[in-house]
């Protein structure tokens, strides 16, 4: 996970250092569609009761003004639900539709930090949909002409759930991966 991060900062640092403002590559600017593999690590109450979750994404990036994109997302994502009790007890496996809207604004060409707020629909027996609020960062390699690579990570919370043992626990919070390939549109 450290890794994870200090890669996309340097990445970002390196974006950072060789942005232009006269010359803007293709591939980071003009609307995007992307497709993704979306990890999730649990933190606080939901580590207790899940291991990582996983899933994919769609995400759609429209720009609206000078470095600051409008995005829209769908995803599905999966939690695998840990023993409890020393083997006596299962936490349910939690499944969630969660939808977004958000900004991303770009810091440098390739690096960006933005935020989302939505619903996650959960699938599962006895699920509940839940407000959900995203900040994040992450940067954008440009591989073509019109498309780019994709690595994001963060912050996810969700409203709804308490923590229970033997019922439906809520995913509460996680540290979202996101790994894309952005088209240009």
């Amino acid at each position: 996970m450290k890794k994870i991060f200090l890669l996309t900062a340097l990445a970002g640092m390196f974006a950072w250092s060789t942005a232009s403002a006269q010359v803007r590559d293709p591939a980071m600017s003009g609307a995007k569609l992307s497709i993704g593999a979306d990890f999730a690590l649990p933190t606080g109450n939901t580590s207790n009761a899940y291991k990582l979750g996983f899933g994919g994404s769609l995400q759609y990036q429209q720009p609206i003004a000078d470095q600051l994109n409008f995005t829209a997302s769908a995803g599905y994502l999966n939690f695998t639900g840990k023993d409890a009790a020393g083997g006596l007890l299962k936490f349910r496996d939690y499944a969630a539709i969660p939808v977004k809207v958000g900004l991303r604004y770009f810091l440098a060409e390739n690096f960006y930090a933005g935020g989302e707020l939505g619903a996650a629909f959960g699938t599962s027996d006895g699920a509940r949909t839940s407000f959900v609020y995203t900040p994040g960062i992450g940067v954008e390699f440009p591989v073509s002409d019109k498309g780019s690579i994709d690595l994001g990570a963060r912050y996810e919370g969700w409203s709804s759930g308490d923590y229970k043992i033997g019922d439906q626990v809520h995913v509460k919070n996680f540290v979202g991966i996101r790994l894309a390939y952005n088209f240009g549109l």
